[in-house]
């Protein structure tokens, strides 16, 4: 009996191999259909109902969602001066952080895939992605208590006989605060520590795949080594840097845990979602804040893709 079952399975299989094959269309659709479903139902569906609820508004006096399409919701978020302000801060806070990751990660890159080899690239790779390996939260709160006036920067900058300097920097309105876990620049340096190996990766694989003749032939036309990178090195790489801000500009856009912990009392996007969906209670407008990120990078995207960024990812 076991062994009819066995002979029976076995040709079910067999059956089910030889329908696969004759028909590779049809493997094709049974493979795809649950991710599909998966990404249609659960994201295309969560971000429809984001959407359909940024068009509604809510009863000022009895806090309940009016399930009326409108674009009242928007013209608030607008029109508003405060929430014009949270919109500008984050933008210019993930530019800030965008571009110092830049100017830090591409040194690191052309470092390591210009002269690094073997063991010593092992170990940078090590070094690029250990920490973020760690807690994210964790890492926050590290930093929080470096940055602090008890912490070790302040310590250091004490026994330099620096603290002036830096009681000067912190002095500079709007980016500068009490002290350096209470001010922008404090936020400023967080994420872009957080951010960093999300920049330097894609530089390095887009340095990478430069051929080395390419830079041969340079020398050999007689340009310089400068001239040679800002001519032939740079544009080449360009798309990887390119396709690093698309990570360092995105995760700033949407971060609400950084700011709520270093920095000053000024709200970001993140948090406002955060804060309107949660202690509001103004599903609404915290839908409506959450479709300035998908906006921005949607138009961020269409001119990464021209850039070539999606060829160095």
């Amino acid at each position: 009996m076991p062994r009819a079952r066995a002979r029976e399975a076995r040709g079910a299989g067999l059956v089910i191999s030889a329908l696969f094959w004759r028909k590779p269309r049809l493997l094709l659709a049974t493979l795809l259909i649950p991710p599909l479903l998966w990404f249609g139902v659960v994201y295309l569906g969560s971000l429809l109902s984001l959407l359909t609820q940024s068009f509604f508004t809510v009863d000022d006096f009895t806090s309940e969602v009016v399930r009326e399409p409108t674009l009242a919701t928007y013209k608030l978020l607008v029109t508003n001066d405060a929430n014009s302000d949270i919109v500008i801060r984050t933008l210019g806070m993930a530019g800030a952080v965008t571009l110092a990751c830049a100017v830090l990660g591409f040194p690191l890159a052309y470092l390591v895939a210009r002269y690094a080899t073997g063991r010593r690239k092992a170990v940078f790779y090590l070094a690029v992605m250990l920490p973020m390996w760690a807690s994210y939260l964790v890492k926050v709160y590290a930093w929080r208590l470096i940055l602090a006036r008890e912490g070790i920067i302040f310590w250091f900058a004490d026994k330099l006989g620096l603290v002036w300097l830096l009681d000067a920097v912190l002095a500079f309105p709007v980016v500068g605060g009490p002290s350096l876990s209470a001010s922008m620049i404090g936020t400023w340096l967080v994420f872009t520590y957080m951010w960093l190996p999300y920049m330097i990766l894609p530089i390095q694989a887009a340095l990478e795949r430069i051929p080395p003749s390419l830079l041969e032939a340079s020398s050999d036309l007689g340009a310089r080594p400068r001239t040679t990178f800002f001519r032939v090195t740079l544009p080449l790489a360009f798309p990887g840097v390119v396709a690093g801000s698309i990570f360092t500009f995105s995760l700033t856009l949407g971060d609400y845990i950084i700011p709520s912990l270093v920095g000053t009392p000024g709200f970001f996007i993140g948090m406002m979602v955060y804060q309107q969906q949660g202690t509001a209670n103004n599903i609404p407008l915290a839908a409506a804040f959450s479709v300035v990120p998908i906006v921005i990078m949607a138009i961020y995207l269409t001119v990464a893709k021209r850039l070539g960024a999606f060829d160095a990812l």
